[in-house]
């Protein structure tokens, strides 16, 4: 275990380690959206790819954790559940409205018969 996650841990209290697990987990969902979106880089490429599909999936996997968590979550972390859900909503609306790059792509391309 590194020094820091040791202060970390010093730090926090058990349910407070738990709320900071989940924020981290939304965090995560929040930047595969935004890198389907190709709204940041994706760190691995260092490039901007647009992938529909997978800001869906994300988006539909923090809905499902908003589901599920209704009435359980502290108000703190319900409101940046909520925030992070209107956000990406926003942003895949419009997105969406400009169209799907991965199928103009495929149309672009010439077909092998």
């Amino acid at each position: 275990m590194s020094e820091e996650n040791s202060n970390n841990k010093e730090r926090f209290n058990p349910d407070q380690q738990q709320q900071l697990l989940f924020m981290m987990l939304i965090q995560q969902h929040e930047q595969i959206a935004m890198m389907g979106m190709g709204k940041v880089k994706n760190p691995a490429t260092e490039k901007i790819e647009r992938d529909l599909k997978s800001a869906k999936y994300s988006i539909d996997t923090l809905n499902m954790i908003e589901r599920f968590t209704k009435g359980n979550l502290p108000k703190e972390l319900s409101e940046y559940l909520n925030q992070t859900l209107t956000n990406l909503r926003l942003n895949y609306a419009d997105e969406k409205k400009k169209g799907d790059d991965s199928g103009k792509e495929q149309e672009d391309k010439p077909k092998k018969n």
